[in-house]
């Protein structure tokens, strides 16, 4: 049981201390608007791609979704290959 009373298999949660990075980033518009993070570093605007009625000109949340998604599982992919001694340096990701 966790702490809150909820049954774990043993062994398959890994208690997170504390966080060690939070992205922060704000959405106007819905699809078809603008998304920025706090730092600026990403700053878009949102179009919805052809295939859903859109215009296919801009970026759309479902690109951005994939990209953090494919570049997450390769950096754990990565880590578990150095546990193992196993080189995943031209591995590839895609999502």
């Amino acid at each position: 049981m966790d702490p809150a009373g909820r049954a774990v298999a043993a062994g398959m949660t890994t208690p997170l201390v504390k966080p060690l990075y939070t992205a922060r980033a704000t959405a106007t518009g819905g699809r078809s608007g603008h998304a920025v993070t706090d730092d600026g570093q990403v700053d878009v605007h949102l179009k919805p791609p052809k295939e859903m009625g859109g215009s296919g000109d801009g970026t759309n949340p479902e690109q951005l979704f994939a990209t953090g998604y494919a570049a997450c599982f390769q950096s754990a992919l990565a880590v578990v290959g150095r546990r193992q001694g196993v080189n995943t340096e031209d591995s590839l990701v895609e999502a």
